[in-house]
């Protein structure tokens, strides 16, 4: 199929490749021209404004916006709108908060122009070489998708999850998900890290990524990680938290789901940037007035 496609970040750009490769007509457009000529030497065509993307698109025309969440995929609505007519449809395939999505959805329905959310997992490499995808949306929509998202998907990695705001609920919960998991992985590393034992950290992670219970791509990950750096030394430990663990945990919330595991993943994340570590502070003054023990104070540079 031809479509338009906006946004040639991290995963945008590979996606926009693996679309090619699997025969379908790419236009693709990002702000920056770097980005635009750098794609455009693969093989991919490119347009310097989002005007005359639509102009060159086929009518009912489809534009797949990957873009961060938030106010960029409201104003790239805003500017889309004026220029598209009825039937055309717009998918987000980054990771918008499910409740914003339904908003879209429902003021993009009021002009009959289609809106279709497609949470997207996988990473860069699945990105160009078979994404997971979760899609929402109406099955009018969905249909005349379902041969891009199906080729550019890992086998069995795309599913048609449920109504308008559920592709991108799920990747949601997905990512929520992931939290745990990278958590529980980054603590049993810890744990061997600090033993007597003088265990190889990279073979643990060879061994567990082949065929252990917890093999997947977050052990090939690590994986990696350690092939280059095998004692992190290079890593600093802060870890940045892009919403979607947050908005898990509100949901559970809100839902009153205990997801306690989730909810400490979240946490840590935020203590990893924590410089002042007051609490630590406060926990020691309370054991040193109780039982008198010892405090850790800083070096003031007197003797």
């Amino acid at each position: 199929m031809k479509l338009g496609l906006i946004g040639l970040g991290k995963m945008g750009y590979p996606l926009a490749l693996n679309m090619k490769d699997h025969g379908h007509e790419v236009i693709a457009y990002n702000r920056s021209q770097e980005k635009r000529d750098a794609i455009q030497k693969e093989g991919v065509q490119v347009v310097d404004s989002i005007e005359t993307m639509v102009k060159r698109l086929d009518k009912p025309r489809t534009l797949w916006l990957m873009v961060p969440s938030g106010d960029a995929v409201d104003d790239l609505i805003d500017q889309l709108r004026p220029l598209l007519d009825e039937k055309d449809l717009i998918i987000d395939g980054g990771n918008s908060f499910y409740k914003d999505t339904i908003k879209r959805y429902e003021e993009l329905k009021s002009f009959d122009i289609g809106y279709v959310d497609v949470g997207t997992s996988g990473g860069i490499s699945g990105a160009r070489y078979g994404a997971c995808f979760m899609a929402g949306g109406e099955e009018f929509y969905i249909s005349r998708i379902h041969k891009i998202l199906e080729d550019t998907a890992v086998k069995d990695g795309y599913a048609h999850v449920g109504r308008a705001g559920s592709g991108h609920y799920v990747k949601m919960i997905h990512n929520g998900i992931e939290y745990g998991m990278m958590q529980a992985i980054g603590e049993g590393f810890e744990i061997l890290e600090h033993s007597n034992l003088d265990i190889d950290q990279t073979k643990v992670a060879k061994v567990w990524a082949h065929g252990s219970i917890i093999e997947g791509l977050l052990m090939n990950m690590v994986l990696q990680a350690l092939e280059k750096s095998s004692d992190l030394r290079d890593i600093q430990g802060i870890v940045d938290a892009s919403g979607e663990g947050e908005w898990t945990v509100r949901e559970a919330l809100d839902l009153k789901v205990f997801a306690p595991v989730i909810s400490t993943a979240l946490g840590m994340r935020f203590k990893s940037k924590d410089d002042l570590k007051y609490s630590e502070k406060m926990i020691a003054a309370m054991r040193n007035e109780f039982g008198g023990h010892a405090l850790h104070k800083k070096d003031d540079g007197h003797d």
